[in-house]
């Protein structure tokens, strides 16, 4: 008896092999709807169901899943068409802009009306006597340079939570209001400007987020803006 024991143990099918087995032959219930008829499968209120009720169920959740991705989906494509609807705008009113001051207006309206971006400031490097009053901050490149030097030595766009020092030069308006911030050089050669957003939401801007936007744009005022600089 011992030995037969043994033996049943050692030829024992195991749960792999019938799963394999079941994988490679899917139709085998349907060769044998007894059986797929007895079995009884654990359900969540207790209750068994049949194998045939479980996979309608599992199929439910699944459209369900789909149901939700796809939803996801088209809601991103929406908000992607209302992003290029504002930004094709925005760029238009930048490409029309008959000066300094219609330019600097177009910007500073889109992104507070368009975008909703809390905070804009875009800081011109130049003498303030130089240039027609506007909305953007003329200041000296020697101040930027102590404030902002390393953001302006990279000429790349910056995400995150940036320094108290930083945030100072670039709001000096709203710093104690500013929870993350975005910025990117201007650059015609050198650096002739900044254009920096913010929002109130410290995780708003992170660093591991796109900068394109705000690149792109900024590509648009580095071809606009040095037409009408000193």
């Amino acid at each position: 008896m011992s030995d037969q024991t043994v033996i049943d143990t050692e030829n024992a099918i195991t749960e792999e092999q019938v799963t394999l087995y079941l994988r490679k032959h899917p139709d085998y219930f349907v060769k044998q709807p007894g059986l797929l008829a007895d079995l009884r499968l654990p359900h969540a209120s207790g209750e068994a169901i049949s194998l045939v009720e479980r996979q309608v169920s599992i199929l439910r959740e699944r459209n369900m899943d789909m149901r939700h991705r796809l939803s996801k989906l088209l809601d991103n494509a929406r908000d992607n068409d209302r992003l290029f609807d504002k930004t094709k705008r925005l760029v238009l009113a930048l490409l029309e802009g008959k000066g300094l001051t219609d330019i600097v207006d177009s910007l500073y309206y889109s992104f507070k009306n368009d975008f909703k971006i809390h905070y804009t400031t875009l800081i011109l490097f130049a003498d303030p006597d130089s240039l027609p009053k506007s909305k953007a901050r003329v200041e000296p490149l020697s101040e930027a340079r102590e404030s902002i030097g390393q953001a302006l030595k990279n000429n790349k766009p910056l995400c995150g939570i940036l320094s108290p020092k930083e945030v100072k030069y670039l709001f000096p308006e709203h710093s104690q209001n500013v929870g993350s911030s975005a910025l990117v050089p201007l650059i015609h050669g050198n650096s002739f400007g900044v254009l920096a957003i913010a929002n109130r939401d410290p995780n708003y801007y992170r660093s591991s987020m796109g900068t394109l936007f705000l690149s792109y744009i900024a590509e648009v005022l580095n071809r606009q803006l040095p037409r009408h600089l000193p």
